[in-house]
């Protein structure tokens, strides 16, 4: 029995389209990991003092999430957080322009997540001669109020230094 071509296209076309519409981003939860942070952001410290503007945004098809930092007095930072596919872990990427400096670019993994509330990222870089543990806590407080912590330790995580302590607002102007 001879099959013709179009019925082959036929079928290459239905199972390529069957395998992009179960693989959309959009649709598998882990990444939605971080949708309690999306979305834009006046960051408060200590005596509810505004220390920066935050955006947060899904892009590339939902596959990642990237963030634009401006600090209040203008520097700039950048964060592309993505899911490894090989382990399945939420990974960052985060680039200043003191980039040259230990703390200027890191990159972290997700070391702890509780449900659609809370994520914590963890990496390392070397100051001073030393490794130095950094980690970034957020929190959902509300749908409108995020916290963020970072910490550092140059202990292997016997003590944490809070290094950023802060609030995010939404912006819903």
């Amino acid at each position: 029995m001879k099959l013709k071509p179009l019925f082959f296209s036929t079928l290459l076309f239905v199972l390529s389209y069957s395998y992009s519409q179960q693989s959309t981003c959009s649709s598998n939860p882990i990444y939605q990991k971080l949708d309690f942070w999306v979305g834009d952001w006046k960051v408060y410290g200590q005596n509810d003092q505004l220390v920066g503007t935050n955006r947060i945004e899904k892009i590339l098809k939902d596959c990642a999430v990237m963030e634009h930092w401006t600090g209040g007095d203008g520097s700039q930072g950048k964060s592309l957080f993505y899911v490894d596919n090989g382990s399945s872990d939420w990974k960052q990427v985060w680039v200043t322009e003191n980039a040259q400096q230990p703390w200027g670019q890191k990159e972290k993994s997700m070391v702890r997540s509780e449900g659609d509330s809370l994520v914590a990222f963890q990496g390392s870089y070397r100051l001073n001669g030393k490794v130095t543990l950094d980690r970034t806590t957020l929190t959902r407080i509300d749908n409108n109020t995020v916290s963020q912590l970072i910490q550092i330790s140059q202990d292997d995580g016997e003590n944490w230094r809070t290094t950023f302590d802060a609030i995010y607002k939404r912006n819903l102007n």
